[in-house]
């Protein structure tokens, strides 16, 4: 994604998928305008004769749709009480019984964003696309997370309504609620669960400073009045 912001306050964001490109005018804290374009109507697969106009706009405006529904979900992100406790333990998908979802691996968490990534697409995202996105995002290679392992997570993904199959393709989307849940455990991890585990961690520097400025003094005060909140809360020893 780009931002570009001119002159006169306002604020421009890109965000780019291949050949598509998906812009969001913003002035100040309102959203004057979302569009998509398409630089190249081959992404579409959908033909490029002046015959298929209709049909391009139709694609676009389904495209741009989605979007607008994906971050809706994402901005009122919640978590029902019980999902924590229910996402470890296993569930079926059909007659299959598949393996609980586990946010404390960082494979989950980054299928997680894969999937945020792709719920934009109208017509769904494949295990390929997924594997794609995850090996894109990061520099392991391809062989690393292959689709195989993508159709797996989507099936733990699936056993906990998080994604659904698009009829009988092979196609997948995240349901609305599952955009939702996943945000919000996401933000959960990043913004309170590491920030609090990195807090309770008493690491001490093996001396003090020889010659301590007033900049070191001042660390030490906020270091020592930080403590003794997390002591408060019961977040630290």
């Amino acid at each position: 994604m780009t931002v570009e912001k001119p002159t006169y306050d306002l604020t421009i964001f890109r965000l780019h998928c291949g050949k598509l490109t998906l812009k969001i005018y913003t002035k100040g804290e309102r959203v004057l305008r979302i569009e998509a374009m398409a630089h190249n109507v081959k992404e579409l697969d959908c033909g490029r004769s002046v015959e298929k106009f209709p049909r391009i706009v139709t694609e676009l405006k389904g495209i741009l749709e989605r979007f607008m529904q994906a971050l809706s979900c994402i901005d009122q992100c919640f978590i029902p009480d019980d999902t924590l406790e229910h996402l470890p333990e296993p569930s079926t998908v059909g007659k299959a019984r598949v393996g609980g979802i586990d946010f404390n691996k960082p494979r989950m968490r980054r299928v997680a964003e894969a999937v945020l990534a792709l719920s934009w697409r109208p017509g769904g995202f494949t295990s390929s696309e997924l594997a794609d996105q995850m090996t894109g995002c990061s520099s392991q290679p391809k062989q690393c997370y292959s689709p195989r392992q993508a159709a797996y997570d989507l099936k733990k993904l699936r056993g906990k309504q998080m994604v659904e199959r698009i009829g009988k393709t092979h196609h997948y989307q995240a349901t609305p609620a599952g955009l939702k849940a996943l945000t919000a455990l996401l933000v959960l991890y990043e913004k309170a669960i590491r920030p609090l585990l990195a807090a309770a961690q008493q690491i001490q520097p093996s001396r003090a400073p020889q010659n301590p400025t007033a900049l070191d003094h001042h660390y030490e005060t906020v270091r020592a009045a930080m403590a003794g909140i997390f002591r408060e809360l019961g977040v630290a020893a």
